[in-house]
């Protein structure tokens, strides 16, 4: 640990002791012994909290009398003394009740009603109380969704998962392989947008971040990109109180993207008190420190009606900069041709057979010779050949990459709410929540591909001078990698503010909302380290100068633009100057803004009754604008000036090896009308305790993409207390986003074969390459999904559930990329006749079936179309006992998520069955058929309380494509064990606990596995499956106070 994370660690804790005890009060209390139902609503007005508490477990449970002057947590224990309900949280001013035992780590599926004032009972609360039941606007207990809701109390995800909420909620099996920190790293350059690569995605169900929708308090969260992924690492986080998870499509609630569902971060909005925090941590291998400090504040003001909160939080993560920092990483990478021949297979130590880290001449009279000292050339030093592979090398002489592990992370966030009571009525709220966060990763060294060398080059011995001018030879051609040169280090820069303001009320028994949401997000990516093409070629071309006789740029002597050149060295290993390496490397940068502006309002209520109960309604109604524009200072139109340059430019050159296209403001408006209905059909009857039926419809307009119905049904059957069946059956939408409409285009030089003359431009004598644009696509549609569930949960004993949700998932005209060059792309379109919408990624003067000379393409275009279709389907189970060891509580709960399939399938292109595959048709995310959670919570003594949890998923392949040979497909199961000690010391300063936690345990080391897709960069893509754990052991120490 660094002398500034100790003193951070030190001064943290020195706070949360040094604090002194403000919400430790005493109470008087007079609650009378009766329903469970009456007596916990009294105790909450008298001790001045917000109980929530599972209404369908409180009838038929009676309390206890409370009263005189005591403590309010105390109060409460000997109230529920004997009603086999338990504190799930406590977070000041905000109380979860649960069923004794009911939950070993995060609490799926737990309806939640807050407790009400005196003379209110619980069921009565239920019709007249503000309840926020994610997916819907018109269910009041989560006990009657027809949607399986998973609620998560912000404690118990603290609890397993000490780093962030989002990377808590990541151990639940219906969340698979995020996107994070540890996502593979790259430039950032998708859509030319800069996107975050370790932005922290969650992603539901494994079928991508942009379908399923993230809220904040039952609202749209701003996206933090162009691409409209939300970065949930925005969200604040010490006032949190729970996440609501809704596994199944609500797009006609909620509206487009919630097509496998939606997560809901609900704040505590009543929080009053004083709130700390603070934890630090380190890997087995002493890297990947972290600190975290935050401090949270609330309470009541103006006489009662008005109340203000807010919190701060900071957060640094130092990351691990290399995977060879973790003696598991050994260059792993697939090489092969994946044919019978030559098969793929996972190799380690794999090299680049011509990229040297010395670096390597390629032709001529010193043809494959390399520089394995400093100016000495040597034969270069084969390792052992891969059948299929020409790249690449097991073993020998070659370089190869080391990426970063996990990107660094460094954030500051701040929120900050009012809200005012104006009337007894209406009710009045603002909140304001800022984020600035900093990642970065470092990707591949400065890599030298054929470059042209001069035989006279001032670096070069004057005896391998003198061999070159014997054969005749001007110059040669050279390959290198750098490995003493600074990686490309992209570094991610986001900030977003949100405004949220609103005003709701009751208007008879009837409930109303308005809202308005403003977001605004820039993210800057700097691109440090990045090479300047036209100031490499003139530093390659080293001369001695006339007057000096040491050696200079060739071009400084013609062209005054080139004064403060610095000759680069490439022979050698450790050759290149400092000076040459700042003088070719550059700092690039582009920027991104989004914006999103939304007004909604809503009206909801019981306007009439049928035999069996009120019918709840609701009506609402939202317009949303998004926005978007970039700027870049590195275009790929940008091109190099060659004048007073020998070699290696041409009027093709770009300036920067990496680039950024920029985007002229580009934007989208939405306009929406929805209605949802909750109807009792049985009420009280034999096998129907209760049985209601929900719908929801939704007409949603979209100026670019169109118009689009959207729907969903619901049943919720109440065979008895303990027995209760769920089924919904929903039309859902995903729009393209401003990215897929408008991605600004960038063209590259491409030399693929035309199929349809049988040339290849650019390699058949009297043809030239032609340009390849690659850009959005402004006719696309929305994606239309349509899913069912239908699940059962049954209350099998006192202290022992289940509950088993099965699900089908269809999404048609799926937003897809396809390149017009792809061989199987261009036989479609002929075979079609040219009636194949792939016929559009290509331009050829004479049709698509003139297969003359003449007829040869003159533009490839890649870009994304709606053509693809995406089916899954799969079961999600949980099991929850509790009972005591020794006298003490103990809960058990296992969560399993089993997908047996992920079909993905594009005409012309095989079907990929996505589902037990490492890595999917992106390269990125890994998708296990069967994902399992299991939590242990023991209550040690009255302050100490341990918890274990579990994580396993099943094994995997490599590749999911079934036209691939292997010689061995499988990558291995995995499972990791998290172990937390919570330490409650009694009559502490405040309310204080102290934990420990340790991240895997036992040290698990991830299966090895790659992408084939990436075989010619070994070591900078793969080495693990996304969602496995790279890290090893991690041990973190903290504290939590309230007062």
């Amino acid at each position: 640990m660094t002398t500034t994370s100790r003193m951070f660690c030190g001064a943290s804790l020195a706070v949360l002791l040094c604090a002194t005890s403000a919400m430790a009060q005493d109470r008087t209390f007079d609650v009378p012994a009766g329903p469970a139902a009456n007596a916990i609503p009294i105790f909450a007005r008298q001790a001045g909290l917000q109980i929530v508490a599972p209404a369908g477990r409180l009838k038929g449970i009676s309390t206890p009398a409370v009263k005189g002057r005591q403590d309010a947590r105390a109060a409460l224990k000997a109230l529920l003394a004997g009603a086999n309900l338990e504190i799930a949280s406590d977070n000041g001013s905000t109380i979860i009740l649960r069923e004794a035992g009911s939950a070993a780590g995060p609490q799926p599926d737990r309806a939640a009603e807050p407790a009400q004032a005196a003379g209110s009972t619980i069921e009565e609360a239920s019709a007249v109380t503000e309840v926020v039941v994610t997916g819907s606007r018109v269910i009041r207990n989560g006990n009657n969704s027809p949607t399986p809701i998973t609620v998560v109390p912000a404690e118990d995800i603290q609890r397993v998962q000490p780093t962030t909420i989002a990377d808590g909620l990541n151990q639940l099996p219906v969340f698979s392989s995020p996107r994070n920190q540890y996502g593979n790293p790259n430039a950032g350059v998708g859509g030319g947008a800069g996107g975050n690569a370790a932005a922290n995605q969650l992603n539901l169900r494994n079928l991508g971040s942009v379908r399923n929708l993230i809220l904040l308090d039952g609202h749209r969260v701003p996206p933090t990109s162009v691409n409209g992924i939300v970065d949930v690492d925005m969200i604040p986080q010490m006032l949190l109180q729970r996440v609501d998870t809704v596994t199944g499509g609500v797009s006609a609630v909620y509206g487009s993207d919630a097509v496998t569902g939606v997560v809901n971060f609900v704040t505590d909005t009543k929080f009053n008190g004083l709130k700390l925090a603070a934890q630090a941590g380190v890997s087995k291998y002493g890297d990947d420190e972290q600190q975290s400090f935050g401090v949270a504040y609330g309470r009541k003001i103006l006489d009662g009606r008005g109340h203000f909160e807010g919190s701060y939080e900071y957060r640094n993560d130092e990351g691990v900069l290399r995977r060879s920092d973790r003696p598991w990483f050994r260059q792993q990478s697939i090489s092969g041709a994946g044919t019978t021949a030559a098969p793929y297979q996972l190799y380690s130590d794999v090299r680049l057979l011509n990229f040297p880290f010395g670096g390597k001449i390629t032709n001529g009279v010193l043809a494959n010779q390399y520089f394995a000292a400093d100016g000495v050339l040597s034969p270069f030093v084969n390792g052992t050949a891969i059948n299929g592979s020409s790249c690449c090398q097991v073993g020998g002489a070659g370089g190869y990459y080391d990426s970063s592990l996990k990107a660094p992370l460094r954030s500051h966030q701040a929120y900050a709410r009012f809200d005012y009571d104006l009337t007894d009525e209406v009710h009045a709220y603002a909140a304001v929540s800022f984020n600035d966060k900093r990642n970065e990763q470092y990707l591949t060294p400065p890599l030298l591909s054929n470059v042209t060398m001069s035989s006279a080059n001032a670096y070069l011995a004057s005896a391998y001078q003198t061999q070159l001018a014997n054969a005749g030879q001007s110059t040669f051609t050279f390959n290198r990698m750098f490995a003493q040169a600074p990686r490309l280090n992209p570094v991610a820069e986001e900030r977003q503010t949100t405004v949220n303001i609103g005003l709701d009320g009751k208007l008879g028994d009837y409930s109303w909302g308005l809202n308005y949401t403003h977001g605004g997000a820039r993210l800057k990516t700097t691109l440090n380290n990045n090479p300047n093409n036209q100031r490499l070629a003139a530093a390659l071309d080293a001369v001695i100068s006339p007057t000096t006789g040491q050696p200079v740029c060739y071009a400084s002597l013609t062209n005054s633009a080139y004064a403060n050149c610095a000759p680069l060295n490439v022979f050698g290993p450790t050759s290149a100057s400092q000076a040459a390496m700042d003088y070719i490397m550059g700092s690039t940068h582009m920027v991104a803004d989004t914006g999103l502006d939304a007004f909604s309002a809503e009206i909801g209520g019981a306007p009439f009754s049928t035999w069996a109960g009120p019918v709840n309604m609701a009506l609402s109604a939202e317009w949303r604008r998004l926005e978007y524009q970039s700027s870049s200072d590195a275009l790929p139109t940008d091109r190099a000036n060659c004048a007073g340059l020998r070699y290696n430019c041409t009027s093709s050159t770009v300036l920067y090896q990496n680039t950024f296209a920029a985007r002229s403001p580009v934007s989208d408006e939405v306009k929406e009308a929805a209605a949802e209905i909750d109807v009792p059909l049985l009420d009280g009857v034999v096998l129907a305790k209760s049985l209601n039926l929900n719908g929801a419809a939704r007409f949603t307009s979209y100026a670019s993409s169109g118009n689009y119905w959207t729907w969903k049904l619901g049943l919720d059957w109440h065979l008895s207390d303990d027995l209760r069946v769920r089924a919904t059956r929903s039309r859902d939408i995903r729009a393209p986003t401003l990215d897929d409409l408008y991605a600004p285009a960038s063209v590259n030089v491409l030399t693929n074969k035309d199929e349809l003359t049988g040339l290849t431009p650019g390699l058949t004598a009297g043809t030239s390459p032609v340009p390849g644009l690659s850009a959005g696509n402004p006719d696309l549609k929305a994606e239309i999904g349509h899913t069912s569930t239908v699940g059962v949960v049954w209350q099998a004993l006192p202290r022992l559930s289940f509950a088993l949700d099965a699900y089908w998932i269809r999404i048609s005209d799926a937003i897809t990329n396809i390149q017009g060059f792809n061989p199987t792309i261009q036989k479609a379109c002929y075979d079609s006749g040219g009636s194949s919408p792939y016929c559009a990624l290509q331009v050829r003067p004479l049709g698509y079936t003139n297969t003359t000379a003449a007829n040869l393409v003159t533009q490839w275009i890649s870009t994304v179309i709606n053509i693809a279709e995406i089916e899954s389907n799969g079961v999600d189970f949980e099991a929850n006992y509790g009972t005591e060891l020794f006298g003490r509580s103990l809960s058990l709960r296992g969560l399993a998520s089993y997908q047996p399939h992920i079909y993905y399938r594009t005409p012309a292109l095989v079907t990929i069955d996505a589902a037990g595959s490492a890595f999917g048709t992106n390269g990125l995310q890994a998708s296990p058929k069967l994902r399992l959670t299991g939590f242990l919570r023991y209550a040690i003594t009255d302050t100490l309380t341990i918890d274990v949890m579990e994580r396993w998923r099943s094994e995997l392949k490599h590749s999911a494509d079934p036209t691939q040979v292997w010689t061995d497909n499988n990558v291995d199961a995995f499972a990791t064990t998290n172990v937390n000690l919570l330490f409650r010391p009694k009559d502490a300063f405040g309310d204080a606990e102290y934990f420990l936690n340790v991240q895997n345990l036992f040290n698990a080391t991830p299966p090895a596995t790659a992408f084939f897709g990436a075989a010619t960069i070994p070591g900078q893509f793969g080495g693990f499956a996304i969602g496995d754990d790279p890290t090893g052991r991690y041990v973190t120490v903290g504290a939590r106070m309230k007062f």
